[in-house]
């Protein structure tokens, strides 16, 4: 069972009879402490902490009530501070109000039953203050967890609360934007069109319900942004859902695929949205590329020749990614394809090179490249029937030792 313990109280004045009559009244409901000395109140203060409220009076020596309670606020500011006076001294306590030290005063000569309600109201201040710190705490720290979830998603993430001003935005959406400074609490138009990137904004207030989405006509046979494949206008057409915009950013071209989320409360309210932006600068080349690698396996004709012209594509695919500036997800992965791939094409017509044109190649080094190829090519289940010859024709050398010089591709 959680401990429960009563609020504690410090009442400070130099008079042992007024602390006696504090005591008497406050016991029972407080944890109360005294003290006829602010600097010994001060003591007090740290050897108890948390005390919720500090009562004490104006005219005391050594220290006034307000120059104790300014000394309250800057150690503890949380602790809730009233204070004790005469009619003479108003124009002073009413300067340490309006400066913050002071929650509320009481004149002399008090009444008990008001007195037991400020000390209440006070009290019930300082739960409520500890509280709301206690949330905001909890609350940044569940904001450092989710900002860090985000910044690890391959997606950039723009949340939206329900005025359209921004909350969050992950790692990739700066990175992919350029984004200076802190977005959050701006409208997202206003954070877009700093960067000149209105049509990302546009796309979003589209796909949000703004309007119908409009693109430009395209090819008669390719499915339109955001359509099932096969689908077209009319009955058979599947609702947009994203669409693909052109942005230049540092002057770098990205291609940006947008898409919008709703956001609902358990009551299943629309309290917002999330923009979603996945960097597909990398599709057009990534298009080029499988159509050179598709070739080689499934092309016509003999396939030396195919894979001579896939070498030429994939390099001209991997010049293409050297030049961009884009830095994503997508970039790397498709670089990573790219490399494969090539390597595999040069060292089976490398290998097939040496074995037209030299007597004694080395065996070793041609097996060690026939291995690297096949383990390097991105289709691994489809490797051409002629390569495959080739690499019967490399272990048949290095066991034989005869070679009859000439090309297997």
């Amino acid at each position: 069972m959680a401990e429960t313990r009563l609020p504690r109280i410090l009442v400070v004045d130099d008079e042992e009879a007024i602390l006696e009559t504090m005591t008497f009244t406050f016991e029972g409901e407080y944890e109360v402490f005294t003290s006829t000395d602010a600097r010994r109140a001060l003591e007090i203060l740290e050897e108890k902490s948390p005390i919720a409220v500090v009562l004490t009076d104006q005219r005391m020596p050594n220290m006034s009530g307000v120059e104790f309670l300014a000394e309250v606020c800057r150690r503890h500011p949380d602790t809730v501070r009233m204070i004790l006076t005469g009619f003479a001294d108003l124009e002073a306590i009413l300067e340490a109000i309006n400066d913050g030290h002071v929650y509320a005063y009481i004149t002399k000569p008090w009444e008990p039953d008001h007195l037991k309600q400020l000390m209440k109201q006070a009290v019930e201040r300082y739960r409520l203050t500890v509280e709301n710190e206690r949330l905001l705490v909890h609350l940044r720290q569940a904001n450092v967890f989710l900002e860090a979830v985000m910044d690890e998603l391959d997606v950039g993430a723009i949340a939206l609360d329900g005025a359209g001003l921004v909350r969050a935005v992950n790692r990739p959406v700066r990175d992919y934007l350029a984004l200076e400074g802190d977005p959050r609490g701006r409208p997202l138009g206003e954070v877009l069109g700093q960067r000149g990137l209105e049509p990302v904004g546009a796309a979003a207030w589209r796909l949000a319900g703004g309007e119908a989405p409009h693109r430009p006509a395209e090819p008669r046979g390719e499915p339109r942004a955001g359509e099932a494949p096969g689908a077209r206008s009319g009955a058979g057409r599947a609702p947009a859902n994203f669409e693909d915009v052109e942005v230049s950013v540092g002057g770098s071209a990205h291609r940006l695929r947008v898409t919008v989320k709703g956001l609902g409360d358990d009551g299943a309210r629309g309290i917002g949205r999330v923009v979603f932006l996945r960097e597909i600068s990398h599709e057009p080349m990534q298009r080029r590329f499988l159509d050179a690698v598709n070739d080689v396996v499934a092309g016509e004709g003999a396939v030396r020749p195919r894979l001579e012209a896939a070498r030429e594509q994939v390099r001209a695919v991997r010049e293409d990614l050297a030049r961009s500036r884009v830095a994503s997800p997508g970039m790397a992965e498709l670089g990573e394809r790219v490399s494969r791939a090539l390597t595999a094409l040069e060292n089976w017509l490398d290998v097939d090179d040496a074995l037209a044109g030299e007597d004694y190649p080395d065996a070793q080094l041609l097996q060690d490249r026939m291995r690297v190829a096949l383990a390097r090519w991105p289709l691994a289940d489809e490797v051409p029937e002629p390569v495959r010859e080739l690499a019967r024709r490399v272990e048949e050398y290095y066991e034989s030792g005869h070679n009859p010089k000439q090309h297997v591709l």
